[in-house]
């Protein structure tokens, strides 16, 4: 129940909701591959990783059947295994062909590309540099297309400095797609400034989604008292969102549900602004607008911004007939 006096202290108050946010079109390709597999198949569905790094999406996914394992030991021989958006490592896609699974890849487009550019490159021997962050599945994704001990792993300027590649004379750099843009261009000016002579990928590797999410962010940090940045803590591109709003100076608060969201936070505020990471659907968004609203805020405004058309198409194997569609449209 939300407190009457904080409801009166937010009266009035207009929040400002960025354009665009939530899904991307790797995220939404990805949740269609499972939900498509379910229904297509029948359930269980087995998925290496969460599918994407949101708390609503990988529950819900759940209650429909999937399965979301990390050691390939855990699915049954000749079940249905989705590799999730963040892609997997050589040997682990080598492994789930060996066991007889029947794979579909739900790597984003996108990640796919640098995992392309990493492969063209080792095979005209360069060694890698890869500008992202230890542990996340994709960075270890990226990392397990080449052999151990030929791409090295940067998160800062001073971690440049400290790198002791084999050689100089063929050296690559990548990066993880979800990355901030700014923090990327720093360590990248220092890769340079040290290696004047290394490879740059063509296209930059930082995603589409993240950079029009993150510019969203910095034009509506300025205008708005506090930011609620809806999405989870293993998001990658979630926590991005933050850190930009953050160091603009706006008081910025990230939450994994509307439960989460503090009247507190709010309280005082004239303007507050609301934006939602690429794993995070739009569902969530809606309901942190309506716990709002309940506490006062008299006005809901869309800011404008880059409208997102870009659609991944799906594997092979999962066109549905029109049972298997009316079934899709029950599931959701």
């Amino acid at each position: 129940m939300i407190d009457s006096t904080a409801a009166q202290a937010v009266d009035q108050a207009e929040v400002m909701l960025a354009e665009p946010r939530g899904f991307c079109a790797g995220v939404d390709r990805a949740i269609k591959i499972v939900e498509h597999c379910l229904v297509k198949f029948g359930p269980p569905i087995y998925v290496k990783h969460e599918i994407v790094h949101n708390t609503f999406v990988v529950n819900d996914l759940e209650q429909k059947g999937a399965v979301f394992i990390e050691d390939l030991a855990d699915v049954p021989a000749g079940a249905i295994l989705i590799f999730s958006a963040h892609g997997v490592p050589k040997w682990v896609e080598q492994e789930a062909e060996e066991r007889g699974f029947r794979i579909f890849d739900a790597t984003c487009p996108l990640v796919k590309k640098v995992h392309v550019e990493v492969a063209k490159a080792r095979a005209e021997e360069y060694e890698f540099i890869l500008i992202g962050h230890r542990g996340h599945p994709e960075v270890e994704g990226t990392m397990g297309q080449v052999d151990a001990g030929v791409i090295h792993l940067v998160e800062t300027v001073e971690d440049v400095a400290r790198l002791k590649p084999r050689q100089v004379d063929k050296l690559a750099v990548a990066t993880q797609t979800t990355l901030s843009l700014d923090d990327a261009a720093e360590i990248m000016d220092a890769i340079k400034k040290r290696f004047p002579n290394v490879r740059q990928p063509k296209q930059q590797d930082i995603c589409y989604a993240t950079q029009n999410r993150q510019d969203a962010v910095k034009l509506m940090a300025r205008r708005v008292e506090v930011m609620i940045v809806v999405g989870s803590a293993t998001s990658s591109n979630t926590n991005r969102l933050r850190e930009v709003a953050e160091r603009l100076g706006t008081q910025t608060y990230m939450i994994d549900s509307p439960d989460e969201l503090k009247p507190e936070w709010v309280v005082g505020k004239s303007r507050i602004g609301v934006t939602a990471g690429a794993s995070a659907p739009e569902v969530l968004v809606q309901e942190v607008l309506q716990r709002l609203r309940k506490m006062g805020v008299a006005n809901v405004r869309k800011l404008n911004g880059v409208r997102e058309n870009m659609k991944f198409p799906l594997p092979k194997g999962l066109k549905l007939d029109p049972e298997a569609e009316a079934r899709l449209a029950h599931l959701r």
